[in-house]
Formats: C-alpha cells, sequence, structure tokens
C-alpha cells in the first residue's frame, strides 16, 4: 500500500495556491485512476476542478473531503526529524493523503462505500464547496478534513465578515477646518466595539471581533474624505443578535456593509476519539448534500499558514488509521 508519508510529500512538492490547483488536480485524479477508482473532474472556473472519485458500491456510504489549494507563497517540503514541513503540511495536503490511503484501504478490504470529494478554492471564498455541492451526492456522512489535532470537532463557530466606512470632506491640511477629517471618528469609533456584549455559548465559547484591516485617505498633507475597516466576528450562534448589534453600535457614526456569513456548527462524533470545539469554519456549511458532517484532521491549525508548517509523521501515519475507523464506525449505523 501507498506509503502516507511518500505521498503527503508528493502533494506538497507541487504548488497549488488557491487559483492554480490545475497541477494537483491532475496528479490527485491520476493516482486515483490507476487504483481503479470512478474520477470526475467538475470544472469551477477554467482550469480549475473539484476531483470526486467513487466505486461501484451504491448510495448511503461515506465521503472522505478537504481542499486541495493552499495559501501562498508556496513552500517546497522537507523532513525534518519526526516533522514533515512544507505549504500545506497540515492545511489540508497532509490530511489529503490520508484519506487517499485510507479510502484505498477500505476499498482493499471489500468496502466500496467510500468515496472522495477534494476541492479548490477553500482558501478564498470555497467556490469549489458552492460547485461540489451541486453534484448528485449519494453519500449519508461527509468526513471532511482540517487540522484538528486527531481529534474530532463537536462544533465550529461561525463567521461574518462586515464593512465599516466613515465619510468626510476634503480640504488642505494646512486649513484643517475647511474639511472634515474621515479618519478621526473612525480611529474613535473602533476601540468600542470591544465593549459590545458579544454573546457565549457552553460548547463554542466566546463570540470574538478581529479588526483585521483599516484604510483611509489619500495623502498627508489633505484632509482624508473616506475611511474604512473590514471586521470580522467569530460567531457562537445566530448571526442575526450580531448584525442589529453592529448596526446599532455603528449608527450615526458610520456606515456598515456585511458580507459573507457562515453560521456556526455541530457536528457529528464518535466513540473512542477524544472531540472539542475548534473556533475556525471549514467548507462544510456549503456541503450540505453530501450528509451528516464530521471533521477530523492531522496536524495543527495553530502552524498553518506560517513559513513553518508542519505536520508530526508519526500523527500522519496514525490518522490513516483512525480513518479508516471513523468511517467504518459510520457505515455500521
Amino acid at each position: 500500500m501507498t506509503d502516507v508519508v511518500s505521498l503527503a510529500a508528493e502533494l506538497l512538492a507541487i504548488q497549488s495556491t488557491t487559483g492554480s490547483e490545475a497541477s494537483v488536480v491532475d496528479f490527485v485524479s491520476r493516482w486515483l485512476v490507476a487504483r481503479g477508482w470512478n474520477v470526475t473532474l467538475q470544472e469551477v472556473t477554467r482550469g480549475r476542478s473539484n476531483v470526486w472519485a467513487s466505486r461501484s458500491g451504491g448510495e448511503g456510504g461515506v465521503a472522505f473531503s478537504t481542499h486541495l489549494d493552499t495559501v501562498p507563497p508556496y513552500v517546497p517540503p522537507r523532513l525534518e526529524g519526526g516533522r514533515l514541513l512544507g505549504r500545506g503540511a497540515s492545511d489540508a495536503k497532509g490530511i489529503a493523503a490520508a484519506m487517499l490511503v485510507a479510502a484505498d484501504r477500505l476499498v482493499a478490504a471489500g468496502e466500496k462505500r467510500v468515496e472522495v470529494l477534494f476541492v479548490v478554492g477553500e482558501e478564498k471564498g470555497s467556490d469549489g464547496a458552492r460547485a461540489a455541492n451541486n453534484l448528485r451526492a449519494r453519500t449519508r456522512f461527509l468526513v471532511n478534513g482540517e487540522p484538528t489535532e486527531s481529534k474530532l470537532a463537536s462544533g465550529a463557530k461561525g463567521s461574518l465578515r462586515a464593512t465599516v466606512r466613515t465619510r468626510g470632506r476634503e480640504a488642505h491640511s494646512a486649513y484643517p477646518e475647511l474639511g472634515r477629517s474621515a479618519i478621526e471618528p473612525m480611529l474613535d469609533l473602533l476601540p468600542t466595539i470591544r465593549k459590545l456584549p458579544l454573546p457565549s455559548d457552553p460548547e463554542l465559547g466566546q463570540t470574538t471581533v478581529n479588526i483585521g484591516t483599516i484604510k483611509g485617505g489619500t495623502e498627508a498633507n489633505i484632509i482624508p474624505a473616506h475611511a474604512e475597516a473590514e471586521i470580522m466576528f467569530r460567531l457562537v450562534g445566530d448571526v442575526e443578535p450580531i448584525r442589529k448589534m453592529v448596526l446599532e453600535w455603528a449608527k450615526g457614526r458610520a456606515d456598515v456593509e456585511f458580507g459573507s456569513h457562515i453560521p456556526a456548527q455541530r457536528f457529528a462524533t464518535v466513540d473512542g476519539f477524544e472531540s472539542g470545539p475548534v473556533a475556525y469554519t471549514s467548507d462544510i456549511p456549503l456541503l450540505s448534500n453530501w450528509g451528516e458532517p464530521l471533521l477530523f484532521g492531522p496536524g495543527s491549525i495553530h502552524v498553518a499558514h506560517t513559513p513553518d508548517e508542519y505536520v508530526d509523521v508519526d500523527e500522519l501515519r496514525a490518522s490513516v488509521d483512525s480513518y479508516e475507523r471513523i468511517a467504518r464506525t459510520l457505515l455500521s449505523r
């Protein structure tokens, strides 16, 4: 059988930042075809496709799913001690390798009710998952892969993006009385967002907020006529109270435009696995047609997207057995 560490290293050696996934999609497709899988490529945008592979096992099975794209920049793979390093080692090419090996082992043992779904675009808008939800999914369970430190996630926080804008009037900075700054009221407003009574949940924890970007003005010698801040909330419950709270917070002082929203999630678990919530989002809310969701993967989110991203080799090998155990348990229900 395929060595999962070697397969992960091969995937890591392929540059596949979001928008440039064609080469890794081709590699994975050929790997599956060579082992007898029925492979469908679903074009998402020109040159970018999701990979869906199945056997002849009929309906009611389990789908292993994760994403093949990574954040930039490309970092080539290397082994150091007991760690496999490189861009995507934990998020999520190590996971993809473990899923491939686990799925192939299940088939070799006679289990045909297993499918794999690898999507593109998760790191930037999840266009792959949105497209994949239109496929004719037949599975009862979806085992999604993100770095959960080999725990089954019991739930995940949701997210809400908001853009806050303030307006002013331009003037020469030598005569500030002739203008009105847009930046100064933004600076007064933003610190007060920490005082909002954001809700908490016994399982998912506290709602959090991050002021991610601030932009404004044109030149140092011009009174700024515009300012903008992008904010992201990590949600633990219903989004509507947060929207109302933000609109009231900004009323009369700034305009608010809400962006993408992913709801908080609760996931199924399996006996014999440690479980707990995660604070990040995944493609799961966008893959609702693929069955009851679970979230599991080797590696830590705390090293994902960093120059020293890695997955522990022993944990990666153990995750193959874990994916098999999870699938067998679900298929026995």
